[in-house]
């Protein structure tokens, strides 16, 4: 059944180089940078490749959060620029453990814990959590304004190159800087069990992030739909049109604009090539039944497409039965995981207890 949904859906080859070489183990980094390329020439934008001294300083602290549970900081991280310093703030809650623990980089909308972060279960779970505060990074009022943040520090305007970045390669941008400092200072975090994580526009961000950092061992979306997840060719959710309706097309590069209308199936590209770049660290996809927008069963049918790439590199993708998911399926056993929960466009303490257990299925219990 599956083989024929995949097949009607037309996705572009991943074990294909873009001059018809079949993709081996010995030629996937090649492959791999072909895809990379095609998504930052006409989706994302290119991440600026300039040098930043990355420190920080503890703004505040509490060492006995959560009834004593969990040891909370406030990070300031700090990127000297060639045009000054830049800072943003990100908040630790870190369980009390006799051992080194492992993260969620939670790209999320608040920077203090709320319904989409229920952060006293996740950290009774065994896992850390670093908040990071899209908006600190740089602004999302639409329409082109890159007038603060990391644009402002890195010269990106309105009038943008065709290729130049967007907002979610500058949100990405923001959580590889939280991991160079995870890396250098915090020694009670396990480097190599690092997950980041995102919903919605972050969602997208968080498989950008991870596709472009190969540091993070685990990738999570949650109702990631279009730029995301989800089919960015034949798909039923949001497409170019609604980017350019509401003004959110400067998350993307100039050259994402051409694709609207009777251009929406034509790309050379698909959401499929972005799931492949993680290949073959963990993945996580979460979607909801009512969530239109972001296209559900697409971001099922693509993870499932993308995982020739692990295939091809000696491990399981998304292993399900043959069939589309129902609500309250939850599919963790290859190196891709799935779920599908009731209801709508939401990160819920249902997705966040798969993801807990899809990685502790991979890491172990904690």
């Amino acid at each position: 059944m599956l083989k024929e949904i995949l097949a009607e859906k037309e996705y572009l080859p991943i074990l294909q180089m873009n001059d018809g070489t079949p993709v081996t183990k010995e030629n996937w980094e090649e492959r791999r940078a072909e895809m990379r390329a095609l998504l930052e020439k006409y989706s994302y934008g290119h991440t600026p490749d300039i040098p930043v001294k990355v420190t920080s300083s503890v703004l505040k602290s509490n060492p006995n959060a959560y009834a004593g549970k969990v040891d909370y900081t406030q990070i300031s991280i700090r990127l000297e620029t060639e045009h000054g310093v830049f800072e943003y703030p990100v908040e630790f809650f870190v369980p009390k453990k006799d051992k080194k623990v492992p993260l969620f980089l939670h790209l999320c909308f608040k920077n203090v814990p709320d319904r989409y972060t229920p952060m006293e279960e996740v950290t009774d779970a065994g896992y850390a959590v670093a908040m990071l505060t899209y908006l600190d990074v740089v602004n999302d009022k639409l329409h082109g304004n890159f007038s603060d943040g990391v644009a402002a520090y890195f010269g990106t305007t309105a009038e943008r190159e065709p290729e130049e970045w967007g907002k979610i390669g500058m949100w990405a941008y923001g959580a590889s800087r939280v991991m160079d400092y995870i890396i250098a200072e915090r020694e009670d975090i396990d480097h190599d069990r690092i997950a980041v994580v995102g919903h919605s526009r972050l969602g997208k961000t968080a498989l950008w992030c991870g596709a472009q950092d190969k540091r993070f061992a685990a990738v999570i979306s949650n109702n990631s739909g279009y730029g995301g997840a989800a089919s960015s060719k034949h798909g039923i959710g949001e497409r170019v049109t609604d980017f350019l309706r509401c003004g959110s097309w400067d998350w993307y590069c100039e050259n994402f604009k051409q694709f609207a209308g009777d251009m929406e199936d034509k790309k050379p590209y698909d959401q499929s090539f972005l799931l492949a770049l993680i290949a073959p660290r963990l993945l996580c996809v979460g979607s909801a039944t009512e969530d239109k927008g972001a296209d559900p069963y697409s971001e099922f049918t693509t993870s499932l497409h993308a995982s020739a790439a692990w295939e091809l590199l000696g491990e399981d993708g998304l292993i399900c039965p043959d069939r589309l998911p129902e609500a309250g399926d939850h599919f963790a056993a290859g190196k891709i995981g799935y779920h599908l929960r009731a209801g709508r466009h939401y990160f819920s303490r249902w997705d966040w207890g798969k993801y807990i257990a899809f990685l502790n299925s991979h890491w172990g219990n904690l």
